[in-house]
């Protein structure tokens, strides 16, 4: 099938990217954007998407619907999306393009099968479309991921993972368990230095020894709790993923508490668009140790 119609739910940070980079391949781009906040409203209407009533609508009209949502609400989003195909007795190809565990992609899997439509599992590593020099890296795995090869380019690469679904979401889970779970823990680490009195000396001993990790921290510290909400979901399913295959879970649980330490600071109102470059990692981290919950 050519597709000519692709549905986007969500228009936030990566779902605008991605969404504009399709548009930009001359396929139409249509969300819902009834109840949905005005940054999410500006966001679409950037990238040039085409709003339709309700998802009953969406459905009638995509020839695959991608979701790209915090992980938390990505079985409550295909468990709405797999209804209303049941009510329209349509069913396009539905795609699954958020942070989740391959145990979660194949619970997803059950619920949009069993309303007729295939199923695709995702992961994306990378900043969004246009943000980067880079390419947004699309993984993707299940019977019917050929499909997305018509998406490859354009900001994006698609990469094909074979017919396990799970095998896509994996990729996700494993590289963000580094990535995301290393910031958790140097922010852990830097929270702890100044709650515990040390700070200045733990900065001289990483400045000569760990010299990278405290350029990182300098960078990260200040702009986590942008993104700590979302983050919250994705840790708890690394968690899952681990625990899957016989791992502790726990690394990840506790990054997972490091996101709500996080997301508590007035901080957390920012977006990546407005954060405060100016604020210094020193000054951050006084914050973040009036927001602990210290033990009795």
């Amino acid at each position: 099938m050519t597709l000519k119609t692709v549905a986007i739910l969500s228009p936030g940070d990566m779902g605008e990217g991605v969404g504009a980079s399709i548009k930009g391949q001359e396929i139409d781009v249509i969300t819902v954007l009834a109840g949905r906040s005005a940054e999410t409203r500006m966001r679409a209407d950037r990238a040039g998407f085409r709003d339709v009533a309700d998802i009953d609508a969406l459905v009638t009209e995509a020839d695959l619907v991608m979701s790209i949502m915090p992980p938390e609400l990505a079985e409550g989003l295909a468990a709405d999306v797999a209804a209303a195909m049941t009510r329209i007795g349509q069913s396009p190809t539905f795609v699954d393009m958020n942070a989740i565990a391959p145990t979660t992609a194949r619970r997803i899997a059950k619920t949009v099968g069993a309303a007729g439509a295939d199923y695709i599992d995702g992961g994306i590593i990378g900043w969004a479309p246009g943000k980067s020099d880079s390419d947004t890296r699309l993984y993707v795995s299940g019977p019917n991921a050929s499909m997305l090869d018509q998406l490859d380019g354009n900001g994006k690469r698609i990469i094909q993972l074979g017919d396990e679904i799970g095998r896509a979401s994996a990729v996700k889970m494993v590289y963000a368990s580094v990535t995301k779970g290393t910031d958790s823990l140097l922010t852990a680490a830097y929270t702890a230095s100044e709650a515990l009195g040390i700070r200045d000396i733990m900065e001289a001993e990483w400045g000569a020894s760990q010299a990278a990790a405290l350029a990182r921290m300098g960078h990260r510290v200040p702009a986590l709790p942008a993104d700590a909400g979302r983050w919250i979901g994705e840790m708890e399913q690394i968690a899952e993923t681990y625990a899957s295959v016989g791992l502790t879970p726990n690394y990840h649980k506790g990054a997972a508490d490091l996101y709500r330490l996080l997301d508590r600071t007035p901080f957390s109102a920012e977006t990546r668009e407005t954060i405060d470059r100016s604020r210094t990692m020193q000054d951050t981290v006084k914050v973040y140790v009036q927001h602990l919950e210290k033990p009795e």
